[in-house]
């Protein structure tokens, strides 16, 4: 158990104040414990020498760390009631370049020290975390802490916790990174292999904004260095840049803001991307801004992605209600990040953590989003293909009959097998029943003859209409002597419906008489005028 010592601490009057401390008693403290202290600011080449009081020379009292970066000494005064291993930590942030704790007994003597942070190598005994063990027997303890880095997300607040304790409390936000980082890690692959696959600027774009909180999240949560070694600082904030472009595009294309469309919002999206773009450079020429110039670019394109959700909802673009449904979540959830981190009794779940969960959910709705957008184009390309194909039958189809036309007849010859054949019809008494009873009654006799002589026809033969009173048969077997007997038997029963005046020429040809099938439907329109100059049929009255 712990209980927080802190008190007033006179400072010879040629030196500067460095520690002024309430003292607040507390008879029972569960862990962890919130350390109490006062924040210096360092001077850049300020070196502390392991003295129990720091040289302070130069050092000015600050309220917190500033988000901009620079070197800062922490001091606060403890005392541990219980002996065993405890554990030193941070609370609020984990972006920390690099930390020295120096712990000091009540006479004045080092009893323990530790260093770490995301610049630093040295080894990391717990993952993902910044915690440092000491073994400290019961007494009262002075620490100092000195922190460095170009900048900082938040205030990284020292407390210190029983091992057993901080051991099972850290396990929930580990937990958190590794399911979230899984999450925008299958994402980012599944959408580049997209991009690259359909070259679509949506998905690609997706790709790049998952990317960049891929990066940052990584390497803020200590995933990269203490797994990979990875410990460029500014792998936090540069790739944000970028990916704030990403984003910026990626919604002017998934709302389909176009110049013509919307102009004022197209030329809103284009001033964003040149800002976010004065942004990069800004960030190369001051690199400690460079966390500043994300979050300033983050709110700038969700305020973006505000209006333009909003303005292409009222013009009634189903995406965009469903994209505001997900921006808004990740708002609420960034808040609520913000409002979390700095709430007293959070000590292992960070900013960062939250900030994570919410980029999480924001990545996985957006993905409902872009699927929805693509299920949309997948609705109206079948939906295209269909009307197609409705159009190509129609084009293929004879209005009267709904026979294949002569346009499908020559598409068929172009598939018919060497051992087919080919035979055209001239149907004879069309312009008698026309002449005497109407053309109603011709329309008859040419539906009449068509339903019954497709209905007698074997499945490997097909019946066309050329136009006016010609037909035409494809057989695939080439079963001429079959044709020509269900076209007979057409007729009969033509004439047992009424009409007797009702005659038949046709003519025949296999394709292997001239493979040039070009030649064929002249060849059998030869062969059916030759049958009727012949007479073989007989004529109508």
């Amino acid at each position: 158990m712990f209980r927080f010592i802190a008190g007033v601490r006179r400072i010879p009057a040629a030196s500067w104040l460095l520690c002024v401390l309430c003292i607040v008693p507390i008879a029972s403290v569960a862990s962890p414990l919130r350390l109490e202290g006062n924040w210096y600011q360092a001077p850049a080449d300020w070196v502390y020498d392991g003295q129990h009081s720091p040289d302070n020379a130069g050092l000015t009292p600050v309220d917190s760390v500033s988000r901009t970066g620079g070197r800062f000494v922490f001091e606060a005064d403890l005392s541990i009631d219980q002996s065993g291993t405890q554990v030193l930590d941070f609370k609020n942030s984990s972006v920390i370049g690099v930390f020295h704790h120096w712990i000091f007994d009540r006479e004045g003597r080092q009893v323990g020290s530790a260093e770490g942070g995301i610049e630093n190598a040295a080894d990391n005994p717990f993952l993902l975390r910044h915690g440092r063990e000491f073994h400290l027997p019961p007494g009262h303890y002075r620490l100092i802490t000195e922190v460095s880095a170009p900048f900082f997300l938040a205030r990284p607040q020292p407390y210190i916790d029983s091992l057993s304790h901080y051991r099972q409390a850290i396990k929930p936000g580990n937990a958190l990174v590794f399911l979230c980082l899984g999450i925008l890690l299958g994402l980012a692959i599944y959408y580049s292999a997209l991009a690259l696959v359909r070259r679509n600027v949506v998905d690609g774009m997706y790709a790049l904004f998952i990317l960049g909180n891929l990066l940052y999240n990584g390497t803020a949560l200590l995933v990269y260095p203490d797994l990979f070694g990875m410990h460029w600082f500014y792998l936090i904030s540069m790739p944000i840049l970028f990916s704030n472009c990403a984003y910026a595009m990626f919604v002017i294309t998934l709302l389909d803001i176009r110049r013509d469309g919307n102009p004022r919002l197209y030329r809103l999206g284009m001033w964003l991307l040149a800002l976010l773009g004065i942004f990069i450079l800004l960030a190369l020429l001051k690199p400690h801004w460079s966390l500043e110039l994300d979050r300033y670019g983050v709110g700038l394109f969700l305020l973006f992605g505000l209006v333009a959700g909003i303005v292409r909802a009222r013009q009634g673009e189903t995406t965009a209600r469903l994209y505001l449904v997900a921006i808004v979540t990740f708002c609420v959830l960034g808040f609520a990040s913000i409002v979390l981190g700095g709430l007293p009794g959070i000590y292992t779940f960070y900013m960062e953590h939250m900030g994570l969960a919410a980029v999480t959910v924001e990545a996985l709705l957006l993905a409902l989003v872009v699927a929805q957008q693509f299920a949309q184009m997948h609705r109206e390309r079948e939906s295209a293909l269909t009307q197609a194909r409705r159009n190509r039958k129609l084009a293929q189809t004879d209005a009267l009959t709904g026979l294949p036309n002569r346009y499908a007849l020559e598409l068929d010859l172009a598939q018919l097998p060497v051992e087919g054949s080919l035979t055209f019809i001239d149907l004879n008494g069309l312009k008698h029943y026309n002449d005497r009873f109407g053309h109603e009654r011709g329309d008859e006799l040419l539906c009449s003859f068509s339903r019954n002589l497709k209905n007698l026809l074997p499945e490997c033969a097909c019946l066309h209409r050329l136009g006016g009173d010609e037909f035409a048969i494809t057989c695939k077997e080439g079963d001429i002597s079959r044709t020509e007997a269900r076209i007979g038997d057409a007729m009969k029963a033509l004439h047992a419906e009424g009409f007797e005046s009702a005659g038949v020429s046709f003519g025949s040809v296999r394709v292997a008489e001239n493979p040039a099938k070009d030649r064929l439907m002249r060849m059998a329109d030869d062969r059916m005028y030759e049958s009727k100059r012949r007479g073989k049929v007989p004529q109508p009255s």
